[in-house]
């Protein structure tokens, strides 16, 4: 019963370290998205891509040097790119906010989600495994929830919607320089 205590904490823990500034971008996406349940959908499948990365390397080693996930910050700048660049009508209009949009950031900002999933996992047996996975799935839903809420604050609101156009695409161009120099 005390692994499955500890299990439970380290998850949790494991969780709050890696997904932090995950809620920005989910209360981003909310405000964008024209079907909230694409933020859902694309935040557990790039979620779910990070997940088995960091199995793989947990049952075979480094999958990609280490060098290379830098490379991933080219995603994020070209989805900010285009956005920036993105035709914007006077009145209000949702911007085209889709799973796979999501699911792109998610993955391609996970660099230290892999880096901490994946000696986690290396250090534990199967159950243990699987309690954490469970725990990070449950913390990936209560993220959704609060990324959804924050976006319905009417001052969050305001802002995204007045500029929401201008500031995803630099926050997305920024994450994407990020991760090229880390």
């Amino acid at each position: 019963m005390r692994w499955f205590i500890s299990a439970l904490i380290t998850g949790a823990i494991a969780f709050s370290a890696t997904n932090i500034d995950d809620v920005v971008f989910l209360t981003i996406f909310f405000s964008q998205a024209s079907r909230r349940w694409h933020v859902v959908v694309g935040q557990y499948l790039g979620f779910t891509a990070l997940v088995l990365v960091s199995l793989i390397g947990y049952f075979g080693g480094q999958v990609l040097p280490h060098e290379w996930l830098r490379l991933f910050g080219v995603a994020p700048i070209v989805i900010g790119i285009k956005r920036l660049f993105a035709k914007h009508d006077d009145h209000i209009k949702r911007a085209s906010t889709g799973t796979l949009d999501v699911a792109t950031v998610t993955f391609v900002n996970g660099a230290d989600n892999i880096g901490i999933y994946t000696p986690l996992f290396a250090l534990s047996d199967a159950p243990r495994v699987a309690v954490l996975v469970a725990v990070l799935y449950v913390l990936l839903a209560a993220w959704c929830v609060a990324g959804y809420l924050i976006h319905r604050q009417k001052a969050v609101a305001y802002t995204l919607q007045r500029w929401g156009q201008w500031i995803v695409p630099v926050v997305l161009i920024a994450l994407g320089i990020y991760i090229l120099l880390n």
